[in-house]
């Protein structure tokens, strides 16, 4: 009819009722944290996490890191049995550590190994931010100690990722006492002529950047990942002024000394297998 064809169209989008909200399958769709605009989620996986829009690095699990690196077939994991206790008793810590194994499929905030890049032979340790924000306690810094004295003793490079929010309060002394056990270790392969990469990713801060994050024979980082001791809040409150807007970001630790080069995650394997090569 007539009148139909001069009806009005609405001028704003009908919102869909509850059942067609179900029917959208829960994890089909990923906000980036950069841009807010909404994709794939499997589109993000195959980009190796990577906002194809803005280039934003979203976090990215151990062992897709390790697949998006080492030859197929190749990785060799080290100590995947090694689990935390609860040696001062904190309530609900392994009920919280039960409940991250379960979500990530790890059993602790780490993942120790060796495999090759591109036919070069490698030790790699990766921390997983998913597992109790990758906080360091006795069983990582225990997992990546082991990691560094495989290396030594086989005399191969050494890579470690870091994602970490620290040491892990529920252990106390126990977890600082990680910060030195690793720093040693690293002290050791260092003199034994190794070749230790250290990859710092978002976020590394507290005990880790503070420890073995930062003694590599070369330090390199993501793109906009959040490296630091102390939080800005706290910094701010000390020294009472307004610290830059780029504070602690890798971009910003390269600017000044810190770091030798940020890598975007797309570069990383060719960058690491040229240096393997050199020091072959």
């Amino acid at each position: 009819m007539l009148k139909d064809f001069f009806s009005k169209k609405k001028k704003y989008a009908s919102i869909p009722r509850e059942e067609a909200k179900q029917e959208i399958p829960q994890g089909l769709m990923q906000k980036c944290q950069g841009c807010q605009k909404i994709m794939y989620r499997k589109e993000m996986i195959k980009n190796l996490n990577v906002c194809p829009e803005c280039g934003f690095h979203h976090q990215l699990s151990a062992h897709h890191r390790i697949e998006s690196l080492l030859d197929e077939d190749t990785f060799m994991e080290w100590d995947d049995q090694l689990i935390s206790k609860n040696p001062l008793q904190f309530p609900d810590y392994e009920e919280k550590l039960e409940k991250d194994r379960q979500k990530t499929g790890i059993n602790e905030a780490v993942v120790t190994g060796k495999g090759k890049i591109n036919g070069l032979e490698t030790a790699i340790a990766v921390m997983d931010a998913r597992f109790r924000m990758g906080s360091m306690g006795s069983v990582v810094g225990e997992k990546i100690a082991r990691a560094i004295e495989n290396a030594r003793t086989e005399s191969i490079p050494l890579i470690i990722f870091t994602a970490s929010g620290g040491a892990r309060m529920q252990e106390g002394v126990l977890s600082l006492m990680q910060m030195s056990k690793t720093s040693v270790a690293i002290e050791r392969f260092n003199k034994s002529g190794g070749l230790f990469i250290s990859v710092m990713t978002n976020p590394t801060t507290g005990g880790v950047s503070a420890s073995f994050a930062t003694l590599g024979d070369y330090n390199f980082a993501e793109p906009g990942a959040l490296i630091g001791f102390a939080g800005r809040r706290i910094i701010e409150q000390t020294i009472r002024e307004k610290l830059p807007d780029d504070f602690q970001t890798a971009e910003f630790q390269l600017k000044h000394g810190q770091l030798d080069k940020v890598i975007p995650r797309h570069e990383m394997k060719s960058v690491l297998s040229t240096i393997l090569d050199i020091h072959q």
